[in-house]
């Protein structure tokens, strides 16, 4: 595990499917990501199969945050984690989802980007850690820059969403620029 101040980081499950199926189904949540069709649970358990053949540092975690009230239960709120890692120039991208929307806008976003970037300058030894985001996700955009994201570039119309291209911004962050922020 690895453990943040609310929430914690743990291997993903078979018995997690059926969750991250459900997050995948849900349009307000899929607007944010990728995945742009509905998932089935076998299109999930061929993903989990082949997500098992990549690298451990490449799985994705699972994202969850401490039950009201209880020391010791917890609650799976969505997944993070780092693809396409490039050694040579140490850097790699990553993606988040917070699937369980009654946890939106409650900061847990923020917490696991920064919990992340922990990891993935402290214990991976990267150098530049950077993401793709949608420009209709203000919300997200809001948390990266309070991670320490900055903008980077823009491709213009890269995304089509319900009638429309979006603009899709590129955001990173430097080992250096995260180490001097976490001084501050």
């Amino acid at each position: 595990m690895i453990y943040g101040k609310r929430i914690r980081f743990r291997a993903p499950e078979r018995s997690d499917i059926p969750r991250f199926v459900t997050w995948l189904n849900d349009p307000e949540v899929r607007r944010g990501i990728s995945q742009y069709l509905p998932y089935s649970t076998i299109d999930e358990e061929k993903w989990f199969d082949k997500m098992l053949s990549q690298p451990q540092y490449e799985h994705p975690m699972v994202i969850e945050i401490r039950k009201a009230g209880e020391a010791e239960e917890w609650i799976s709120i969505g997944s993070i984690g780092f693809f396409s890692i490039d050694w040579r120039n140490r850097c790699s991208e990553f993606g988040i989802m917070i699937g369980e929307k009654a946890y939106w806008n409650q900061g847990y976003g923020t917490e696991a980007v920064r919990l992340l970037l922990k990891h993935g300058f402290e214990t991976l030894n990267l150098n530049r850690i950077f993401l793709r985001v949608f420009e209709n996700n203000p919300g997200a955009i809001r948390a990266y820059e309070k991670a320490g994201f900055i903008h980077e570039g823009r491709l213009r119309q890269a995304e089509f969403q319900q009638g429309k291209f979006l603009d899709i911004f590129i955001m990173g962050i430097l080992c250096s620029e995260f180490m001097s922020e976490k001084r501050d």
